[in-house]
């Protein structure tokens, strides 16, 4: 009763016995609790899946992640905390950008108080070491951009935004993105870009459209899969796929996608994926083919 009067939320089951009172020797009824127990804001599979999230994440620091999940863990009991050996060490060589917490907390400020932000981006060398990408002049490339959403894609971590010279999206790897900061200009909105057609950001559609997280433009595109496909173009591209034209092994789909994302995962998935429509884009996978086709034919590699 007292941990429910600070504010916890206890359960319990009422059991029922009989006693005799020792005064009367009358046999009675009295009604006790029985199994008490703490009601906890998670359940342990909803824990398990937050922390198979950071286990399978590439876009957290070892060491933060690994803060993380002891944090989750807490949140359960003992018991919980030991049944976790089981799951599959943590891999080291996760980003090696401490500071993706730190980006994430200008980025949702910039994006509540739509105002620009500059960042230097980074890439891995040769040496396997993060250096800032270069402009033509070989100095440190400084973006700005207009940011919009962060989403999660494949394990990392994504900013949809708008470069500053360009009037199209942009996606950046938040994890890749250092010294940010928010610039005193007022963002450039979403539905004033070319590309958005005047329609404000619907992220659903956006990431049904970029399989991929590249940035070029959208187009309908006809193609021809093998049936056992079918599953996994739902998953990439949604229920809102047009299948048509079926045969015994394969059949057509028509989806309105990113045309580079299309043209990545047709060039992925040959033979069992063929564009058909639009022919540039037919004729663009088909070169792709044939250049990879010529480097494997040369002799000795």
């Amino acid at each position: 009763m007292d941990l429910t009067e600070l504010g916890y939320v206890i359960e319990s089951q009422e059991t029922t016995r009989t006693i005799r009172n020792e005064k009367t020797g009358v046999a009675e009824k009295s009604t006790i609790m029985t199994k008490i127990y703490l009601v906890r804001d998670f359940t342990k599979p909803e824990l398990r899946l937050l922390i198979d999230s950071l286990l399978f994440s590439k876009h957290l620091p070892y060491s933060q992640c690994k803060e993380l999940v002891i944090k989750l863990e807490s949140l359960s009991n003992k018991y919980f905390r030991a049944n976790m050996n089981y799951i599959c060490t943590m891999p080291e060589d996760k980003t090696n950008n401490q500071q993706i917490f730190f980006n994430i907390e200008v980025l949702d400020e910039a994006i509540g108080k739509q105002k620009r932000v500059s960042f230097k981006y980074l890439e891995y060398g040769p040496d396997k070491k993060q250096h800032p990408k270069l402009d033509k002049n070989g100095e440190e490339r400084v973006y700005v951009v207009s940011p919009y959403q962060m989403v999660a894609k494949e394990g990392k971590y994504y900013l949809i935004c708008n470069y500053d010279k360009y009037d199209d999206v942009s996606n950046y790897r938040i994890d890749r993105i250092t010294e940010i900061e928010i610039i005193d200009e007022k963002a450039k909105p979403f539905e004033k870009l070319k590309w958005s057609k005047g329609q404000r950001l619907n992220l659903a559609d956006y990431m049904k459209k970029h399989v991929y997280m590249y940035s070029s433009e959208d187009s309908t595109v006809s193609f021809r899969i093998v049936k056992p496909m079918i599953s996994d173009i739902i998953d990439m591209f949604g229920k809102e796929v047009l299948f048509y034209d079926e045969t015994e092994d394969t059949v057509c789909v028509r989806a309105k996608v990113n045309e580079a994302a299309m043209v990545q995962f047709a060039q992925s998935y040959a033979p069992d994926v063929e564009i058909l429509e639009p022919l540039s884009l037919r004729e663009e996978v088909k070169e792709r083919l044939k250049k990879g086709y010529k480097i494997y034919e040369k002799k000795g590699g």
